[in-house]
């Protein structure tokens, strides 16, 4: 994965100070890409350790085409709940505007929020459901059902240069922003080999937080690659991962350099012991994450 350390060295070499949203600056560059071959092993950084059940289940969520947090939150899988629990407690009437004051919230009320969204249909409904972000776009896009008809495609038509799946969808952005965000990672194509019998994926990625989101983007779409491959009979080969704006928020540059200070270690295997008829049947009991030794995990706050 010296490809992804390359990418945080580009960043801070060329970046340059940006406002944004959040508050909190960012080092930001534009363009840029990077490839993995994800057929000799599996992408899950071992610079840090990257919660492969975290990446999964967040996946399998996207793959149902569900949109509420509720579903993460059973499965202990919290990387949603910054947006809907900032939400609610704008709706309360409590002070939301720094990230020091969502901290302190938090320190108080986040357990409750959770509890609701596990027990309560109703609350669940109201403030975990975060509107039609990815699962929703993925699966019923105007009524299109855009995973099913690329893994179709890949069946029937292997070499269709149309085999894309988008989740940015301008229609709808302004209510994904409500409760959630605007998708980042926008748009995916696959691309078959037919001599190979092998299929690469490549993702546009319009906003990318380099130290929090990148390392689960690439274990994610390589995790997606590999189901969808199993699914077609074919086998995974590459992982193109291609951004637009690529920055490090400057409260993560001293992760960032701890992170470029250690050294990459073998790559993991992922198997699937299990093909299901349908890729939403897809359960964690399916995958086997073998020959995963990463070093020390590194913490970082998510910029909301």
């Amino acid at each position: 994965m010296k490809q992804y350390l390359e990418l945080l060295e580009h960043v801070l070499k060329v970046g340059k100070r940006r406002p944004n949203r959040t508050g909190i600056d960012t080092i930001s560059t534009f363009g840029y890409q990077n490839r993995y071959d994800i057929s000799e092993g599996f992408p899950l950084l071992t610079t840090k350790r990257v919660g492969f059940k975290t990446v999964m289940r967040e996946l399998l969520w996207f793959v149902k085409g569900d949109t509420n947090i509720r579903y993460l939150v059973k499965n202990k899988c919290y990387i949603w709940n910054e947006w809907p629990f900032k939400a609610y407690m704008q709706s309360l009437g409590h002070d939301v505007s720094t990230h020091e004051k969502i901290r302190e919230l938090k320190a108080q009320y986040e357990k409750e929020f959770i509890d609701k969204i596990i027990n309560d249909d109703e609350f669940a409904k109201q403030w975990g459901e975060l509107g039609p972000v990815y699962g929703k776009q993925w699966r019923n896009f105007g009524g299109v059902d855009q995973l099913q008809e690329a893994i179709n495609t890949i069946r029937t038509s292997p070499d269709s240069r149309r085999i894309i799946v988008c989740a940015w969808n301008p229609t709808e952005v302004k209510e994904m922003a409500k409760k959630g965000l605007p998708p980042c990672h926008s748009l995916f194509q696959f691309y078959v080999d037919t001599e190979e019998k092998t299929l690469s994926c490549e993702l546009y990625q319009r906003s990318a937080d380099s130290f929090l989101g990148v390392p689960f983007n690439i274990a994610s779409y390589a995790a997606l690659t590999y189901m969808v491959a199993a699914m077609c009979g074919l086998k995974p080969k590459e992982f193109v991962h291609t951004f637009g704006d690529l920055h490090v928020y400057v409260n993560h540059l001293e992760q960032v350099k701890l992170q470029l200070s250690r050294t990459p270690g073998k790559l993991p295997t992922l198997k699937i012991n299990r093909i299901p008829e349908k890729i939403e049947d897809f359960t964690m009991e399916d995958f086997e994450l073998i020959g995963y030794e990463p070093q020390e995990a590194i913490k970082g706050e998510v910029a909301v």
